[in-house]
């Protein structure tokens, strides 16, 4: 089966525009933000590079995935590997993430095909936030022809599903808040000690009650949780832009998990 292109004019979130209020229901996940949460929640892609030795031919790959708070993708790769060294003469990337895990037909689920090109990064954020998300890569990461790569978006192309397909340009997905008014670095990293010492069972709380859970990351639309060899991701109601914000949304996280709890139902990712 052909999927058509629905490439439509959008406005800045992805939304077609002239539509009251943005899109809702099945159509959310055809914004920016959409798009967004579904990247965010997913911890690794095919990443595909130019092989250097061989006329271009596209050379796939696996890799782990961390996103920056602006949801700019952030590698953990060695310069030894095939694909760093394509980066390095050619820094144009694509990345496929597919979230249809667990479905029956897998092609009625979305996923995203990121286009951008990939630069180190020195910067110790990134660096934080990827090992955060991924602790076993702790023990390569000192090594030294592993490095950080950021990937600058150009183009996002999302399938959600049969007929459901739309191309958006960088600005559209970039998120463009911060923790801070800066790079949110180090309000993020405050945060995160404050909140386990202020609430030491409060990541547990926001994961079911269930086993021993972390707050691992903090951005300006969610947070994401480690515990039992997992992640859990949590979306904010809506986009935030300071700290105070940001405590205020995981109060009321902390609320609506307590009280699904005590009903007996599941914990999801957008409360």
């Amino acid at each position: 089966m052909t999927e058509g292109n629905t490439d439509n004019a959008t406005g800045s979130d992805g939304a077609p525009r002239g539509a009251p209020g943005g899109a809702s229901g099945a159509d959310a996940a055809l914004t920016g933000l959409g798009v967004r949460r579904l990247l965010r929640r997913i911890d690794r892609a095919a990443l595909a590079t130019g092989q250097r030795n061989a006329e271009g031919w596209p050379y796939p790959s696996l890799t782990l995935v961390a996103l920056d708070h602006d949801a700019s993708p952030l590698l953990l790769i060695s310069r030894l590997a095939d694909h760093t060294q394509n980066i390095l003469q050619d820094d144009r990337v694509g990345l496929l993430f597919d979230g249809t895990a667990g479905l029956a037909e897998p092609l009625s689920g979305p996923r995203v095909t990121v286009l951008g090109r990939a630069r180190r990064s020195d910067d110790p954020r990134h660096r934080r936030r990827f090992l955060a998300r991924h602790p076993g890569s702790a023990g390569y990461a000192v090594f030294a022809d592993f490095a950080i790569y950021r990937v600058e978006i150009e183009r996002v192309h999302l399938v959600g599903g049969f007929g459901r397909v739309r191309w958006f340009d960088a600005a559209q997905v970039r998120c463009d808040r911060s923790l801070d008014g800066d790079a949110g670095g180090d309000a993020e990293a405050g945060l995160l000690t404050a909140f386990a010492e202020d609430c030491p069972d409060g990541a547990s709380r926001l994961a079911g009650g269930a086993g021993d859970w972390a707050l691992i990351g903090l951005d300006p639309e969610g947070c994401d949780l480690r515990g039992n060899g997992q992640v859990l991701r949590l979306d904010f109601e809506t986009p935030v832009g300071d700290v105070e914000t940001v405590r205020a949304e995981l109060t009321r996280l902390l609320r609506h998990a307590d009280r699904l709890r005590e009903e007996g139902s599941p914990i999801n990712g957008t409360p």
